[in-house]
């Protein structure tokens, strides 16, 4: 995640989450097949896998204008309710369940552990020597309120002083309006800041709509 090639250091670097700086164990269609079976319905991960995908980019952005801030928390679980349930639905299994809601429930609880994540490996190192550069750090995430517990419990949270995520913005990446307000926590000015993340929609043009030095990230393992 190192990048020299700048002509001048930047003063905040914002750093995007899933994808970027740790990734799913294994597939989307391991992890949903692994809990399925707890419930007694048994779908191969590949089909898992096609489904999540084509209900998670059919769904639209999870965002909740207007909404008050406590009750965000349950609109990104009901959001995410309905992928899951798109998702069993395409892959032919929904009705094998007894009990779908407590399925979702432990699925859902899951992911704000740190057990079906993994940390990239240049992570650690690339976020340490920035903060020893004196830059500051902040997360730019189209993650959910999830995002806190996962950057806890994976050690990352201690390098950031801002984590911005779309769901309490009310804008998600692409937007320039999620940018403009992690800028505002770190009175930045965008030409001033990076972003870096894996994603050349979201992420890379996103960031230069912005107005910030956009850095798309391809990782390969």
């Amino acid at each position: 995640m190192e990048h020299e090639n700048s002509r001048k250091r930047p003063k905040v670097i914002f750093v995007d989450a899933v994808g970027t700086m740790f990734g799913v164990r294994g597939s989307i269609g391991e992890v949903y097949g692994a809990i399925a079976r707890r419930f007694d319905v048994e779908v191969s991960p590949e089909d898992l896998q096609k489904a999540f995908y084509e209900s998670f980019k059919a769904s639209p952005p999870p965002v909740f204008p207007g909404t008050e801030p406590q009750k965000i928390p349950d609109c990104e679980s009901d959001w995410w309710r309905a992928i899951a349930l798109s998702t069993f639905h395409k892959a032919g299994v929904l009705e094998k369940f007894s009990n779908f809601a407590s399925f979702f429930d432990e699925l859902y609880n899951h992911f704000s552990t740190p057990e079906p994540w993994f940390v990239y490996s240049d992570v650690p190192a690339s976020l340490e020597k920035w903060r020893k550069m004196g830059i500051e750090l902040g997360v730019v995430s189209n993650f959910d309120s999830r995002i806190y517990s996962v950057l806890q419990s994976l050690n990352l949270i201690q390098y950031f002083t801002s984590v911005t995520i779309c769901s309490e913005v009310g804008a998600a990446k692409p937007d320039p309006q999620i940018f403009a307000v992690a800028l505002q926590k770190h009175q930045a000015k965008a030409e001033d800041v990076w972003h870096i993340g894996d994603s050349h929609q979201e992420d890379y043009q996103g960031a230069k709509a912005a107005g910030l030095k956009g850095i798309l990230l391809k990782r390969t393992e």
